[in-house]
């Protein structure tokens, strides 16, 4: 862990990265990393996540239990089973009374959100992948702190090692 700040994010956003910055291909996610998982489980249950339609569709068993699962569509034939459907970012964040608010993907989303964020947690894979087609957005460094990392090797159960990067935007 680097430094000793105490943080409480209020928007963040969560998601794993190859070394491109990559995040997804063909609809799903780069690789299965069950710690990532666990990681992502304990962190954003009992709370909001925001995500857009084809993030939810990705999903193998639908709305993710015990959070709040918000959908960003603009589809009004949209049908997402324990749900809530938003038409816009700010009717999603709405929805969402108390902090933190997780924002979980796809790439447009993470796009629209990125300046609202004051967390991101990256999960960073030691790998590069071909084939992919979708990207976390580009931010700049100087306006973020790591204030925690975890590292992991790959093991009989990850394919890849991956480290945990908890970056906090620094004061303006």
């Amino acid at each position: 862990m680097t430094g000793a700040r105490i943080h409480t994010p209020r928007v963040a956003l969560i998601a794993a990265l190859d070394q491109q910055d990559g995040i997804g291909r063909n609809g799903g996610l780069l690789c299965h990393l069950p710690g990532d998982l666990k990681h992502f489980k304990e962190i954003t249950t009992g709370h909001c996540i925001v995500m857009g339609r084809k993030t939810y569709e990705s999903l193998p068993k639908g709305a993710l239990p015990h959070r709040t699962n918000i959908v960003l569509t603009s589809s009004n034939a949209a049908n997402f089973p324990g749900c809530i459907i938003a038409r816009s970012l700010n009717e999603a964040l709405s929805h969402c009374k108390k902090d933190p608010l997780f924002i979980i993907g796809g790439g447009e989303v993470y796009r629209a959100s990125l300046h609202l964020a004051d967390t991101l947690y990256i999960t960073r894979i030691h790998h590069t992948f071909e084939g992919v087609d979708t990207f976390f957005p580009a931010f700049d460094p100087a306006e973020w702190e790591l204030v925690e990392e975890e590292h992991r090797e790959k093991d009989a159960n990850h394919r890849y090692g991956f480290s945990f990067l908890t970056y906090a935007r620094k004061d303006q």
